[in-house]
């Protein structure tokens, strides 16, 4: 029988309500099946709603489920961090001192306090990464339906850490801005599709075409004035997951995750940077980037909560 179960719903990676990914997270997801729980994620239509529950492995304090309105995911990011921030916020502890450990289908994940890069932030241990070269059938056809033409993609790799992407590193971030998929396309091709761009430079010309190019993408909306105050990123990134159900997902956090561990290895990024996502979805997320000294990476961002209360389940 359906009862009143505490939820909250959350912006991630931003720290401006409806400007980053937002994550519906059900505090009490004991009892429901999998038919429920997957009928609830296509309910909200969200690219992720997540169901807390007790934990069955040792060290953890709380297990997650991940659903997309497509299916269940074993790891993404931003329903880490946005989980995490519901579970803490709703009066919950760690155990282990400042440290939450989540248990999810890809394993165990922990998440520290990020108070020192920004109040509020909390950044989560990226999980091991398994890379591989794409088979140049798959690139080209994944090529073509992103309007993309050879010169422009300078790497890829089949990244995995739980969930898999395709990841492209295109010529700048102008490219990547540009992007207008063939998201049928991409659905039968099966594949999630992650791309990012760095910008031409990093000096000030850099930064007034970034704002033109930020002109550019939120030259329909009616509310620019809304717009939080933008901060400089390092690289652009954009989402396609057309095959879990949705075509762009606003900001990813698996996606960074990966694509930081692949770029960072192989000298193409720092080991700190900032990425952003969603400007062309009318939204602003930021993802912090840091690989400590044992070269660990972890990926980090704000979360806000922007609807407290209770759903019936």
């Amino acid at each position: 029988m359906a009862h009143a179960r505490p939820f909250k719903q959350l912006d991630v990676f931003t720290d401006t309500p409806y400007f980053g990914n937002p994550l519906a997270v059900v505090l009490d997801g004991s009892g429901l099946s999998d038919d429920a729980m997957q009928r609830f994620a296509r309910w909200t239509n969200l690219s992720e709603t997540t169901f807390v529950l007790p934990p069955t492995e040792a060290g953890a304090d709380y297990r997650v489920r991940i659903f997309t309105p497509g299916g269940e995911l074993g790891f993404a990011g931003h329903p880490t961090l946005g989980t995490c921030h519901a579970w803490l916020a709703a009066g919950n502890a760690p155990r282990q001192g400042e440290v939450v450990v989540q248990q999810c289908a890809a394993g165990l994940v922990r998440i520290r306090r990020d108070d020192t890069v920004q109040p509020g932030s909390l950044a989560f241990q990226a999980p091991p990464l398994r890379r591989s070269s794409p088979s140049p059938t798959v690139l080209a056809k994944v090529a073509a339906a992103l309007g993309l033409k050879a010169h422009q993609v300078l790497a890829a790799q089949i990244l995995d850490n739980g969930t898999t992407w395709l990841g492209l590193l295109l010529d700048d971030a102008d490219t990547v801005l540009a992007l207008s998929p063939d998201h049928r396309v991409l659905k039968d091709i099966g594949l999630k599709v992650g791309v990012a761009g760095l910008p031409a430079a990093h000096e000030a010309p850099a930064l007034i075409g970034r704002s033109n190019r930020e002109a550019r993408a939120f030259a329909k909306s009616e509310h620019k004035s809304l717009m939080p105050a933008m901060c400089t990123a390092d690289l652009e990134v954009r989402g396609f997951a057309a095959a879990t159900g949705v075509d762009e997902d606003p900001v990813t956090g698996s996606l960074n995750a990966s694509l930081a561990q692949w770029l960072i290895a192989d000298d193409r990024m720092p080991e700190r940077y900032v990425a952003a996502q969603g400007q062309c979805m009318g939204r602003d997320g930021r993802v912090r980037i840091a690989r400590d000294a044992g070269g660990q990476v972890w990926v980090g961002g704000n979360s806000v909560i922007c609807i407290d209360g209770n759903v019936t389940l």
